[in-house]
């Protein structure tokens, strides 16, 4: 007897040293007060970020993140090299700096491949990776300069080297390669001579300073020269001012995803945070006047006009992936789970649409309410009157052809993040293995087991080469009430932490398990400015009406279905790329009906098995399916020029009956409408 009661005061003991060890609290942002040890910080006089981005390779996915990631390998943006004209290494001008092409396409594709190429450590690409970098690097100029000389008018174009920039920092991180660090001093040093009268002045790069701004910033934190850091101010002072109130400085949708964000760039800089507020305020100002509408997202097409901020118009492939790339910075530099939400909102509900289920064509504008992705022409209904905008092809236009490719490599690379207090933080979910360095240098393996956004459980099992202690951020999204967490199979207290973090410092072990669980359940937004629409949300997800989709293929070479400017490279077999074109084989004119909580009447979750395939973003295998009750609305159509036509009005006749319709996640709808006219009971 007494020696069981010995045994069971030591196991008490034990557990109560562990509990003691362990403080478990609700906060608004990770600590940024004190140093990394482990990983890069942002140096005096910068103001340091709240959150330190692991090395590309770090974060390896798993699920159907990485069954993208391998689909985008073999698809467009893996395969581009051997495809596009504008990457024909003959007389490229970014490996000969003599060349006839290659100017944004080139750095625009490189970045994503970069990345992807060593997240999937996969040899042959990081081969090819090393044929352009060695090009780039080998051919800059005596005074600095990289890259081909390009005149913007009669100033130097810096835009095309901004995102190769981008390229040269992750294969920074991959490699190591001094030389990079060397080059990038060099180049920064050149752009410090260019006379301020011709500095950034030209169509795009007045407007995307804050990218050759962020890469002065990541240089210097690595060199710690700070002789280029005058650049800052002086990049700043030529931009354009995303910090105006009430307005924007200029309405084209990729300036905006990407250009709103300088401010905050400007304010790591120059610690004044009425800069930081700029950024928030230049966002929220575009999504007033055009982004009333589920998705994340805005209609601005190419540019967004007056009149036209209906749900059925939309943002470029470009647009969308800019601005998850805005996202994951802002939520590094300011640690506000705002913009991790942000990014989700984007990455499950309007990215994956965007593109083909095998990621070998996609589409130039979408749209949260599009019922027909067509080859034809739709301006005026649209900011481009070229044709091609709406169907899925692998020539829908020079830019996003290329740039599409950051979008997923991008996301993985920012589901971990250090934390300067030498910990981690889970800020976007997805399945995953991160190895880190926690507390005083100790490696960590920890496996994150998930089918979010599919499902709201998040298991982390964590394994330190030894015991250490470190604090573990969770980030709970602003959706999530009544989020929980247990830490070896025990509930762990906690204050109501949705749009916040849960905290958890503790001596962690080899096997340590963290469960997570974000509850999802139904909610509604309305959309005042555009009639009242209403969306419908579980979890991270917006829900679409689920339309039959009919696949029609063409050739890509058709000049009917491709754009003027996009060329394949000679010897190219174009059948195995071909364009397609979506049309509705169900009726798709509902409107949604609701109860007097705005929440869809009749409404049901169905759950169905998870794929095997690995692509939940599909009709075919999406997981979740959803009831509810439409009422259809004959005079919704087409427009003159055949795209979906705007919301009905109120007035509009409906049905007498309602209907029972079903509703899938807005990302697995290619076809789909989202934004629904409200109907009452």
């Amino acid at each position: 007897m007494s020696k069981l009661l010995s045994i069971f005061f030591s196991l008490f003991a034990t557990c109560s040293l562990m509990m003691a060890q362990m403080a478990v609290s609700v906060v608004e942002r990770p600590d940024c007060e004190q140093t990394s040890s482990n990983y890069t910080n942002f140096r005096a006089p910068l103001q340091q970020a709240a959150l330190l981005k692991l090395p590309v390779g770090k974060v390896q996915p798993k699920g159907w993140l990485r069954k993208y990631l391998e689909l985008q390998r073999d698809g467009l943006n893996g395969q581009l090299g051997t495809i596009s004209a504008w990457l024909d290494k003959n007389n490229n001008q970014w490996l000969s700096n003599q060349g006839d092409h290659g100017w944004e396409e080139v750095p625009y594709w490189l970045r994503g491949y970069i990345s992807l190429a060593y997240i999937l450590d996969d040899d042959e690409m990081k081969d090819e990776v090393q044929v352009w970098i060695n090009a780039v690097l080998n051919n800059q100029s005596s005074n600095g300069r990289l890259g081909p000389d390009g005149y913007d008018g009669s100033s130097p174009d810096l835009w095309a080297k901004m995102p190769m920039l981008w390229a040269l920092q992750t294969y920074y991180e991959a490699t190591e390669k001094v030389r990079v660090l060397t080059a990038m001093d060099r180049y920064f040093k050149w752009e410090k001579t260019i006379n301020d009268n011709i500095f950034l002045k030209g169509t795009w790069q007045s407007k995307r300073g804050a990218d050759n701004m962020w890469s002065v910033i990541w240089l210097y934190n690595r060199n710690g020269d700070s002789a280029i850091l005058p650049l800052i101010e002086k990049l700043h002072n030529a931009s354009v001012n995303w910090a105006m109130q009430g307005s924007l400085p200029n309405w084209h949708g990729v300036n905006v995803a990407q250009g709103f964000r300088e401010p905050a760039t400007y304010y790591v800089y120059s610690g004044e945070k009425e800069m930081l507020q700029a950024t928030y305020d230049a966002h929220n100002e575009m999504r007033r006047r055009y982004g009333q509408m589920p998705g994340g997202m805005y209609a601005a097409d190419e540019n967004a006009r007056a009149g036209y901020y209906d749900p059925r118009n939309g943002a470029e492939t470009c647009a969308l992936v800019e601005q998850m790339a805005s996202d994951e910075i802002l939520m590094g530099i300011t640690g506000d789970i705002f913009w991790a939400d942000h990014c989700e909102d984007v990455a499950f509900n309007s990215f994956p649409a965007a593109l083909m289920p095998d990621m070998r064509s996609l589409r130039y504008i979408t749209s949260a309410n599009m019922a027909i992705s067509d080859e034809k022409k739709h301006g005026p209904s649209i900011d481009n009157d070229l044709r091609g905008m709406l169907s899925m092809s692998p020539f829908s236009s020079r830019c996003c052809q290329h740039n599409h490719g950051m979008g997923w490599p991008y996301f993985a690379e920012h589901l971990v993040m250090a934390t300067t207090d030498n910990g981690l933080a889970t800020m976007l979910y997805a399945a995953n293995e991160t190895t880190a360095l926690v507390g005083e240098g100790i490696s960590l393996r920890m496996e994150e087991t998930t089918n979010y956004p599919f499902d709201e459980t998040v298991t982390l099992t964590l394994h330190p080469e030894s015991e250490v202690t470190f604090p573990l951020y969770l980030r709970i999204p602003a959706w999530a009430e009544g989020a929980s967490v247990s830490v070896n199979g025990e509930t762990q207290s906690t204050e109501e932490a949705a749009g916040q973090y849960i905290r958890i410092k503790r001596l962690w072990r080899e096997g340590d398990i963290v469960s997570l669980v974000l509850p999802m359940t139904v909610r509604s937004t309305v959309w005042q400015q555009n009639k009242s629409s209403v969306s419908v949300n579980y979890g991270p997800l917006t829900l679409s009406l689920k339309i039959e989709e009919e696949y029609e293929a063409h050739d890509s070479r058709d000049p009917e279905f491709v754009q003027d400017d996009s060329h394949w490279q000679e010897g190219v077999d174009a059948s195995l790329w071909p364009c397609f074109v979506l049309r509705a084989k169900s009726d798709w004119n509902y409107g949604l009906v609701v109860d007097e909580q705005n929440l869809p009447v009749g409404f049901s979750v169905i759950h169905k098995p998870y794929p095997a395939s690995n692509q939940p973003f599909t009709l075919q295998d999406v997981p979740l399916e959803f009831t509810a009750v439409g009422r259809q609305i004959p005079s919704w159509g087409f427009d003159a020029t055949g795209m979906t036509d705007f919301l009905p009005t109120k007035y509009a006749k409906r049905a007498d009956e309602t209907t029972p319709i079903t509703l899938v996640p807005m990302g697995a709808a290619r076809l789909r409408i989202s934004a629904f006219p409200r109907e009452k009971e």
